[in-house]
Order: structure tokens, then sequence, then C-alpha cells
């Protein structure tokens, strides 16, 4: 079986019930953690991205990390 170096994940749980998606983010997490797979996922669902070890959001067109301070509304 190949061993990609990473893998590009655009909504993997989009429509998956709720086990179903803990188990294809569980496979995802895996990969990373065993095989230091680089896994970039795209979602719409909090839940999902906190199986990462790593949270950006865009905002305004820029990718900022979760724990990074969001500039302030004008």
């Amino acid at each position: 079986m190949a061993r990609p170096s990473i893998v590009l994940a655009d909504e993997p749980t989009g429509n998956l019930d709720s086990h179903s998606s803990a188990e294809v983010l569980g496979l995802l997490r895996a990969l990373s953690d065993e095989d230091g797979t680089a896994v970039v996922m795209v979602t719409h669902d909090p839940a999902a991205a906190r199986y990462g070890s790593r949270e950006l959001h865009l905002v305004d067109g820029r990718a900022r990390a979760v724990d990074a301070a969001l500039p302030a509304e004008p």
C-alpha cells in the first residue's frame, strides 16, 4: 500500500453519520500520528477541526491560528 507524505481532505465527513465521521477522523489522525503523514483537512465542522494538531481559520482571506489573537473590529 502506498504511504503518501501528504493527504488533502476536503470535507471528509460532510455526508457521514456521527459514527462514520469519528472513524474517518480517527483514521486520518492515525495516519498523522503513526506514519508521519501530513493531513490537510478543510471543514466547516468545528468538531472535525479539533481532531487536528493545529487549527487555522480563514478570516478576511487570511489564515489565522485559532490561538492567535484576532484583530479588533474597526
